[in-house]
C-alpha cells in the first residue's frame, strides 16, 4: 500500500506524498516501547532465558547461570518475568516483600549476592494467584525494569515465561536485551519448539547466544552408564539446521531438585553451566 493511503485523511488526498502533509504527522513513525532503566541503574549485558513451551527448565537454568556468573565476581541479577508462574524467589532462598525508596524499588538478593525481583514478593502470601489480564502482567515486567534500583549490573538474566506470548513480546520491544539462550527437553518436539522461539528472536532482531538441553540424560552412580531417559536426543541436528551453538546438555539430577526445594540453587556447580558462562564472557561482548 502506497504511503498516502495509510493516514487518517487517505480517502481525500491527492498528494503524491505524504511529505509536508500536517495529517500524516507522526503517522509513518514506529512506536517506540523501549523502557526506560531505572536512573540509579547500570546494566551491562541482558541475557534471556526462552522456551517454546513450559516444564523445560527455563527458571533451573536462569538461577545457575546467574549464580556461576555470580562466583565468577561479576555482579548478576535475575528478573522473573514469568509473573504468573514465579519460581525464582523459592529457587534463590529469597523471602519477605520487597522494599521501596526515593530512588526506587530495592531488589532483594540471595546469600551470594545475587540480585532478584519477582512477582511473589509484592503479593500478600506467596501462594496466591496472580490472575492479571496480559496488558497488566507486561506492564508489570515493563516496571521491574524502570522502577527498580538494580544499581551497577554486569550480567541480567530474565527469567521468562513459555511460549511467544505478551511477555516475551514485551520484553524484547521494551528491553535492550543483548542475546538469548533456548532451553529444550530431548522430545522430538524439540524442533518445533526451538523453531517458534528462533523466528520469534530473529522477527524481533534478538541475538541467539546458544541452545542448552535439560533432561538430556541420567547418570547412574551404580554403574557409570548414561540413560536416555527420554530418548535419543535431536539436539545437534536441531541446532545445525538453524546453524545455533550447542552450550550444554545436562543431565537429570537429583540434587538440583533438592537445592530448588531448599533455595540453595546459588551452591550448585555444573560443569555444563560453567561451559555456558565462559561461552557468554567470550561471545557476548
Amino acid at each position: 500500500m502506497s504511503n498516502e493511503k495509510q493516514c487518517s485523511s487517505a480517502s481525500s488526498c491527492d498528494r503524491s506524498s505524504c511529505e509536508g502533509c500536517p495529517s500524516a504527522k507522526g503517522a509513518h513513525q514506529p512506536t517506540d516501547f523501549t523502557a526506560k532503566l531505572n536512573a540509579g541503574s547500570s546494566v551491562k549485558k541482558v541475557i534471556a532465558v526462552v522456551s517454546g513451551k513450559g516444564g523445560v527448565g527455563k527458571s533451573l537454568i536462569t538461577g545457575l547461570l546467574a549464580s556461576a556468573m555470580q562466583r565468577r565476581n561479576k555482579q548478576c541479577a535475575v528478573l522473573d518475568a514469568d509473573i504468573t508462574g514465579p519460581s525464582m524467589c523459592k529457587n534463590l532462598g529469597v523471602s519477605g516483600k520487597a522494599q521501596a525508596s526515593e530512588a526506587g524499588i530495592l531488589p532483594k538478593s540471595a546469600t551470594s549476592g545475587l540480585k532478584l525481583v519477582s512477582a511473589n514478593m509484592f503479593l500478600p502470601n506467596e501462594t496466591d494467584p496472580v490472575v492479571w489480564r496480559g496488558p497488566i502482567i507486561s506492564g508489570m515486567v515493563k516496571q521491574f525494569w524502570s522502577d527498580v534500583l538494580w544499581g551497577d549490573v554486569d550480567y541480567m538474566f530474565v527469567d521468562m515465561p513459555p511460549g511467544t506470548g505478551d511477555v516475551p513480546l514485551t520484553v524484547f520491544q521494551s528491553l535492550p536485551v543483548d542475546g538469548i539462550i533456548i532451553v529444550t527437553s530431548p522430545q522430538e518436539l524439540v524442533s518445533m519448539i526451538v523453531a517458534k522461539a528462533v523466528k520469534m528472536a530473529k522477527m524481533m532482531n534478538i541475538p541467539i547466544i546458544g541452545l542448552v538441553e535439560n533432561y538430556a540424560y541420567f547418570h547412574c552412580p551404580d554403574n557409570g552408564k548414561d540413560y536416555e531417559i527420554f530418548g535419543p536426543s535431536h539436539l545437534n541436528a536441531t541446532a545445525k539446521e538453524y546453524g545455533l551453538q550447542v552450550l550444554a546438555r545436562l543431565p537429570i539430577n537429583p540434587e538440583l531438585a533438592q537445592a530448588c526445594d531448599a533455595g540453595k540453587l546459588t551452591e550448585c556447580k555444573l560443569e555444563g553451566i560453567e561451559a555456558c558462562c565462559d561461552y557468554i564472557e567470550s561471545n557476548l561482548k
